[in-house]
């Protein structure tokens, strides 16, 4: 058989008239394929931004934080004690440092002593009233009898039953009662200028001392540096035998259950992020395991390079755009936190779903207090109460052994 009527074997290269094969043909069937594939997997990607994808914001920018609650002393003094460390868990009302408490304790004992005087001293003033009083019905009597004398004396004088000298003398006796009776008026109404409109209990020099002996309790009671709020105790920088002032930083607490995270958007994303929408949080420390629930309470005023401690000087020639980024807070579920506890600081990744709408601006009230202060006020005006009982009314009949400073209680 000649070779003009030769066929090829299966599966060897086909030749044109020219003599060149034909494999470009498969392998431009399979760059087809490829690039088939490659616009199903585009259309693909654009079909899931397009009902899906573009309807969340993602950032890895977010960070978790809370309240840093620093714990400073209100009066000065030499530290005796320290009764909380780093990573302790401490309640409300526990004490955490003490005070040497010497200077303050002789300070509330004279204020005590001053409160107690002054009563004394004001009950004077009122018993003084009475006194007063009758000096002067007295010095009325002595005045409308030596009236009477120089009546007399001068109808004597007439029919020569007197001399002038007598009569000299009864003038005499009655300018001086007439002197004394306005002596007496003028201490008698000087006396009432000092007790009118008020009591004793009321009056000035006794609500004087009566806030020097709040006040010296109020440094006495404060020697005991309780903590405000519950949580963990970090950063302690005091020492045992450390003299302190007031406004000293002795530790900080942070109670874990008052946590937010701070997520920093793109400018570009905050478009139509909005108050009030539900964000998915993942944080590192756990990973895609435990997705914490949040939803966005509010905005920054300004973006992060606004508030930072060197500001970008945008108005000097070598300015250059750097896009911004805006913090987000966002709150989480208190239930979720209390069964997987974060950390301040700690990395989450944030995505917001926009579907929903709301308001970039809104007023929202927060209200972060204590009340682990509101007794001191109280024990403060119970002593007020008892010395000023003690020394108001009557003298007891026995004398009373000095009270001392009420203690502080420690919870």
């Amino acid at each position: 058989m000649s070779d003009s009527t030769t066929q090829n074997a299966p599966g060897a290269p086909t030749q044109n008239a020219n003599g060149k094969t034909n494999g470009n043909g498969k392998r431009k069937r399979q760059l087809f394929l490829l690039t088939l594939i490659l616009l199903v997997i585009a259309v693909g990607c654009f079909l899931y931004w397009f009902l899906h994808g573009r309807f969340f914001e993602e950032t890895d920018d977010a960070y978790v934080g809370g309240n840093i609650v620093q714990i400073s002393a209100q009066v000065g003094g030499t530290v005796t004690s320290i009764k909380a460390d780093d990573t302790q868990i401490v309640k409300a009302g526990q004490q955490l440092v003490t005070l040497d408490s010497a200077d303050t304790k002789l300070a509330l004992s004279q204020a005590e002593a001053a409160l107690a005087q002054a009563v004394r001293q004001t009950r004077q003033l009122f018993l003084n009233n009475d006194t007063l009083a009758a000096n002067v019905a007295a010095a009325e009597s002595n005045l409308a009898r030596a009236k009477d004398d120089m009546q007399r004396r001068q109808a004597g004088l007439s029919v020569g039953a007197v001399s002038q000298e007598d009569v000299s003398h009864a003038r005499d006796a009655l300018k001086s009662a007439t002197a004394a009776l306005d002596q007496t008026r003028a201490a008698a109404a000087a006396n009432r200028a000092l007790t009118d409109h008020t009591s004793v209990t009321e009056h000035p020099n006794v609500l004087q001392a009566a806030t020097a002996v709040r006040n010296a309790y109020l440094n006495y009671a404060r020697v005991n540096i309780v903590a405000p709020v519950s949580g963990f105790v970090s950063k302690r920088s005091v020492q045992v035998g450390q003299r302190i002032a007031a406004g000293n930083p002795l530790m900080a607490i942070v109670p874990l259950e008052q946590i937010w995270i701070d997520a920093n958007f793109k400018e570009g994303q905050l478009k139509h992020i909005r108050i009030g929408q539900p964000v998915e949080v993942v944080a590192d420390v756990y990973g895609s395991d435990v997705k914490y629930k949040g939803t966005i309470i509010g905005f920054s005023a300004g973006t992060g390079g606004a508030f930072s401690l060197l500001p970008a000087q945008n108005a000097t020639g070598n300015w250059i755009k750097v896009v911004q980024r805006v913090p987000v807070r966002i709150a989480l579920d208190p239930e979720q936190v209390r069964a997987h506890p974060l950390r301040i600081g700690l990395s989450t990744t944030a995505t917001v779903d926009i579907h929903g709408d709301g308001k970039q601006l809104e007023a929202v009230q927060t209200d972060y207090q204590t009340s682990v202060y509101e007794d001191l006020g109280k024990q403060a005006d119970a002593i007020v109460e008892r010395i000023i009982s003690d020394n108001a009314s009557g003298l007891p009949q026995q004398k009373k052994k000095a009270a001392a400073p009420t203690a502080v209680p420690h919870t």
